[in-house]
């Protein structure tokens, strides 16, 4: 095993900012709202298995098609580019429009947790750390996100939209540097 503290807390911290459950509580309230109810507990649990799933399936995929990893990761830096931006000037460049279930597999564990973004953050990070890290890192992850669908509402009146629109927007700030250090450190490789 080769656990490694300062791997483990970046990449929670790359996949705490692109999961942005935070910023999600909006949009789980909206849900809640509409009479839909949220299981914590199955939404964690699905989004953990998909997102794992795809961390070891997702190289094999890429194989399928040709593609390396300093490739994806040098993708998924201009995906994750793109997502601080979102974040950072408040515009919506991608849109996620899946079903309108409600339910705490779709859209709340697919494609809110275990998205487009989460799928080309975890590639990328395979090009950067130790798997084992990554995967201690997605449980903490999962267990926040568990424990912030169990008190969204709480949350948001603790917190305020003041607070999750400044949280949003540093999160974004580290994204962006994120992105920037992932494309650097795997461009050489492609050139």
């Amino acid at each position: 095993m080769n656990f490694s503290f300062i791997q483990i807390t970046s990449a929670f911290m790359v996949l705490f900012a692109i999961i942005d459950i935070l910023g999600s509580i909006p949009i789980i309230l909206n849900i809640k709202r509409k009479g839909k109810s949220v299981h914590a507990e199955k939404a964690s649990a699905v989004a953990l298995l998909i997102l794992i799933g795809f961390l070891f399936s997702g190289e094999a995929v890429l194989k399928l098609f040709s593609v390396d990893i300093q490739s994806f990761a040098v993708a998924g830096a201009l995906i994750i580019f793109i997502f601080s931006l979102e974040m950072v000037l408040d515009v919506e460049i991608f849109r996620n429009k899946g079903p309108e279930g409600g339910s705490s597999i779709i859209p709340i564990a697919f494609p809110l947790i275990a998205g487009p973004g989460s799928f080309t953050t975890l590639l990328s990070l395979r090009a950067e750390y130790a798997t084992e890290n990554i995967i201690a890192a997605l449980v903490l992850n999962l267990m926040f996100v568990f424990f912030v669908l169990k008190s969204t509402s709480r949350i948001e009146k603790f917190i305020g939209e003041g607070g999750i629109y400044i949280l949003r927007k540093f999160f974004g700030i580290i994204l962006l540097a994120i992105a920037v250090k992932l494309f650097t450190s795997n461009i050489g490789s492609l050139l």
